[in-house]
Formats: structure tokens, sequence, C-alpha cells
């Protein structure tokens, strides 16, 4: 049984897939079941290769929709070179390896793979992580046989197609223990701890305002913050700085966490401040957690904002949208919400009525049973 698995190159499509190819392993004799990744080349590719699934990259591009000098002459290389070639090298691929099943997460780094397997007439299924398809999963979404979907109601596509499953999150994300992630982290004080995610990218504005607020927040909290790799070596100079000698203690920065260090800090947070990917807030809901969404507001169609309000519409989240997130305003939210840990345990409980841990299962028995 050959199954293909592709995606956009972000850790929002990686780690999904890694779930799926998990659960596919527990399911079925690994002798029997081989399984390849083809992607462009980035930094998200090595986690797949760690999985022990080889990788086989193309080159892939993408549509810039906002109009500069720059982004003009990237889209012209993109769409005259970048993509031919990426459905060239993807096609080959295809063909000499000859795949059961096509399994793309989405995103401009699967397009040229699933349309060169829909040319060679390999059955694509597709996940969409938001509630708002970007373009190219528009594309995709009427090549595929099924589209597996995350969110109730989610735009562009056929009803017919739309398998609603929830957004696949790693299994291992659920296990650990509160006394083991309060050591790794060395949290040794009373207060309530803030957990700050700002994406597989970071967040470089959610940086800046926990950076001006870093004095009064650590004075009352502690934080776990990850600033992203490329943020990371300013935003910790910046907060050696900002932040009293006493308190230094109560700041934990990390460039990113990775998959053991993620499940200790969620189990330590009291809340999670983060970017509204469909990928965070299934980790948010999954373990239960309180939380402040801050949409990012360049991301196409706007489908943060859609996913935040989709989460918070029974109370498991509350939205600050980027033009309201000033360091006044944000740190009075965090002071109401942090004093109140009753309505911290609703929004948890309404994070967990909303999750759906098993998504990543559901997928991968739905595919073995198609190819049965």
């Amino acid at each position: 049984m050959k199954i293909l698995f592709t995606g956009g190159g972000t850790g929002g499509h990686t780690f999904p897939i890694i779930a799926i190819i998990r659960e596919l392993r527990r399911i079925y004799p690994e002798k029997d079941l081989q399984l390849l990744y083809v992607g462009p080349e980035d930094e998200w590719s090595s986690y797949i290769l760690k999985e022990g699934i080889e990788v086989k990259t193309i080159f892939a591009g993408k549509i810039r929709r906002y109009f500069t000098i720059g982004a003009l002459f990237k889209n012209i290389i993109d769409i005259l070179f970048k993509i031919p070639l990426g459905i060239l090298q993807a096609f080959f691929h295809i063909f000499f390896w000859a795949p059961d099943l096509i399994f793309s997460k989405g995103g401009y780094g699967s397009l040229p793979v699933a349309l060169s397997g829909w040319i060679l007439q390999v059955p694509i299924f597709l996940h969409e992580s938001d509630k708002t398809p970007g373009l190219a999963n528009r594309i995709l979404g009427k090549l595929s046989l099924e589209v597996f979907t995350s969110f109730p109601e989610t735009e562009y596509f056929s009803q017919d197609k739309i398998i609603l499953v929830g957004n696949p999150i790693r299994k291992k994300l659920l296990e650990g223990s509160l006394r083991e992630a309060r050591e790794y982290f060395k949290i040794m004080s009373g207060k309530p701890v803030i957990l700050v995610l700002g994406g597989s990218q970071g967040a470089q504005r959610i940086n800046e305002v926990i950076l001006q607020l870093l004095p009064n927040i650590l004075g009352s909290f502690e934080i776990i913050h990850q600033t992203g790799k490329k943020n990371f070596e300013q935003t910790k100079k910046e907060a050696n700085v900002m932040t009293p000698k006493k308190l230094e203690q109560f700041y934990h920065p990390f460039p990113f966490l990775e998959e053991k260090e993620l499940i200790l800090a969620y189990l330590a947070a009291n809340l999670v401040v983060g970017r509204a990917g469909s990928g965070t807030i299934f980790q948010i809901a999954a373990l239960g957690k309180a939380s402040v969404l801050i949409p990012l507001p360049e991301a196409a169609q706007n489908h943060q904002l859609k996913n935040a309000y989709a989460f918070a519409k029974n109370g498991a989240a509350i939205v600050i949208e980027e033009s309201n997130f000033t360091p006044g305003f944000f740190f009075e939210k965090l002071k109401s919400l942090l004093s109140r840990p009753q309505e911290l345990e609703r929004m948890a409980q309404r994070a967990r009525e909303f999750a759906k841990p098993r998504a990543a299962r559901i997928i991968a028995e739905y595919i073995l049973g198609y190819l049965k």
C-alpha cells in the first residue's frame, strides 16, 4: 500500500501530516505500508524525515496578491518557471513511484503534486485547516475525491465532498505531567503561567507588546515565550534590558518549542496567548486551555480572524483584533482573566467541547478503508 503526502511548507501543514502518519502506522502493519512525502525544500521537511519517511523535494511557487514591484517580479518567476518545473518534477516522482493515493495537506507547495496526481488519475484526498481556504486549496478541492475540514461551515467546497473531522494533532501532545512541566521550565513560584505562541514563524508584533509589558507582567505572572527562530536573539536582548534583575527568573524565552517542550509548555500554562492558526486552536482545544487569540491580519482571505471567531463563538477564547492589541488594553485583559479562576475553567471546558482529538485517527482509518 503506497500513500504519497504533500503539503505547503509550514509547520501548520507539516505537523498534521506527521499526526496522520503516526496513526497509519498504529493501525496498519508497517511492513506493508510505503509512505513518501513530496513538497518544497524547507526546514519543515526535516520533521518528516525524522519520522523515517522518504522526502522528495520540488520547486513550488505562489501567487502574491499584494502589489509591489518585488511581488510582481516574484509572481512572474513563480508562474513562468517554478510552478511548471514543480509540476514536471512531481509528475516524474508520481509516475515512477505509482502511489495508490495522494493525501494533500494543502498550501502552495502541494499544488504541483496534486495537479500531477490528477493528470495521472491518482485519487486525491485533501485536508483544509482553516474556515476559509486559500487559492491553492480552492483549486485542489475541485480535483479531490473528499475534503476533510477542521471547522463547521468551511467555505467554498462542495458540500457533497466535505467530511468534518477537525485538525489532526499529534497524540503525544496529550501526554505528560504538570510536575514534569514545572520542573523543566523551572517554575518555582505560585504565579499563574502564560504561554505565548507566535506560531512556527514567530509573531514579531506580539513579541513587541510582550516586551513592552514585561516589567508589569512578570510582577504577577510567569511567561513561557515562543519567540520564533528569526526573532529569538533580538527578543532575548531586549528582554534582558527591559526586565528587572529580580524578575528575570519568571521569563522563559524559546526560539521554537519542539514537540516535547510544547507538551510541557501547554501543561504548565494557565492561559495561552497566540495567533489563530488552525493548528494552535485545535491544540488549545484538545488540551482544554483558556486562550487569548490575536489573528494575523495579513493572513490570506483573513482566515485567522474567521478561525478565531469560530472558536470563540461558544466562549472558548477571547479574540483581540490587532488594531486593538495595545499594551494597556492587553494587560488589562490578562489581569482580568487571570484573577478569575472560575472564568478560566469555564473557557477551558468550552475549549474541550470544541476539540476533535481523534481527527488524525479518523483520517487514517478513512484512507485505509478506501484502499482496502
